[in-house]
């Protein structure tokens, strides 16, 4: 479809690993252009990063938009390479990913990627398991975590969340293990 599009078959723990900041949700207009659900905050920040690499039949494609803008709700992206209707209808459902070394560092504040799959340890020394998922409540976001039963642990930092310790893979907790 697009000689530009370079296949890409990127997993694993360093900063070539990709996480995922979205999804191609539907297209717009004639000339290409693609309605994107995003994750980031705000929504169009998915802007700001080149490349994207879009997950189509299980394999990474490397993608360069070119424009983008926020119209009312939703965030709408030109792809190189994607210009027209037909075109962007292939890249429908599609997930956006960007390698987790063109995210920025911040201090104290974790991505949910980098802590999916942490050890979490209460501070008394007890394993509950490893870090599933994350998702959002209307108070703070919520750890899954998955041991001999799931748990969910707010992440409350400083008073339930007390380390992370991304290198060596755990996270310190103040939690009761029987709840």
């Amino acid at each position: 479809m697009n000689s530009q599009v370079e296949e890409h078959d990127i997993e694993g723990d360093g900063p070539d690993r990709l996480v995922t900041l979205g999804r191609i949700s539907g297209i717009h207009g004639v000339q290409g252009w693609l309605k994107i659900f995003s994750d980031t905050r705000p929504r169009e920040n998915i802007l700001k990063y080149s490349p994207w690499y879009l997950q189509r039949n299980q394999r990474w494609e490397k993608w360069i938009p070119v424009t983008g803008r926020r119209q009312g709700k939703l965030v709408l992206a030109k792809l190189q390479g994607c210009n027209d209707r037909e075109a962007a209808r292939e890249l429908m459902d599609a997930e956006i990913a960007v390698q987790r070394a063109q995210l920025p560092k911040a201090k104290d504040e974790f991505y949910w990627a980098d802590l999916e799959g942490l050890q979490v340890i209460t501070q008394q020394g007890v394993e509950l398991g490893k870090v599933s998922h994350l998702f959002e409540t209307g108070a703070n976001d919520v750890l899954v975590v998955r041991g001999d039963r799931e748990r969910l642990i707010p992440w409350i930092w400083k008073q339930v969340i007390l380390d992370v310790d991304l290198e060596q893979g755990r996270m310190i907790v103040d939690w009761d293990p029987e709840f």
